[in-house]
């Protein structure tokens, strides 16, 4: 069976006011890094057919390897979609050497409007390549969203 990553959180703003912080580069810049990790947007062409390149650098000293460098991931995204409102899907590769790291991830975001006057965010991740670890992975997708709904807090 092939592997799905899920996360959720609910976002106090509307469907169109979270869409559009995948669609402004300052913004997808500040949120989507997950927490501890500097993240670099370059070539961000964010509608449909364009993409971006993320390079996520690992603080010093954590121990963690990268999959690009000793110290960085750096992820070329293809905007698949885009539905205004509803749906983001990403086409996601890493740089890395290693066969084990190859392959496109597809990553869904979906909005979907709840009744307290927000919005429901899921991400789901599938063809995730067998070397990215489940749980750092779980973990990068659920810090990336608490990220998200930051930005809409208070």
């Amino acid at each position: 069976m092939p592997r799905l990553d899920r996360a959720t959180t609910d976002v106090a703003a509307t469907p169109e006011e979270v869409y559009a912080a995948f669609v402004d580069a300052d913004a997808l810049a500040a949120w989507l890094p997950p927490e501890g990790m500097r993240g670099e947007l370059s070539d961000a062409r964010l509608r449909a057919g364009g993409g971006f390149t993320m390079t996520l650098h690992y603080p010093e000293g954590s121990g963690e390897q990268g999959k690009t460098t000793d110290d960085s991931d750096v992820s070329r995204v293809a905007i698949d979609e885009l539905v205004e409102g509803e749906r983001v899907v990403w086409g996601v590769e890493f740089d890395s050497d290693d066969p084990d790291n190859a392959g496109r991830m597809t990553m869904t975001w979906s909005f979907t409007a709840n009744d307290s006057g927000g919005t429901r965010v899921a991400i789901d991740a599938t063809d995730v390549p067998p070397g990215i670890d489940a749980d750092a992975h779980q973990q990068g997708l659920e810090a990336s969203l608490a990220n998200l709904a930051a930005r809409f807090d208070g």
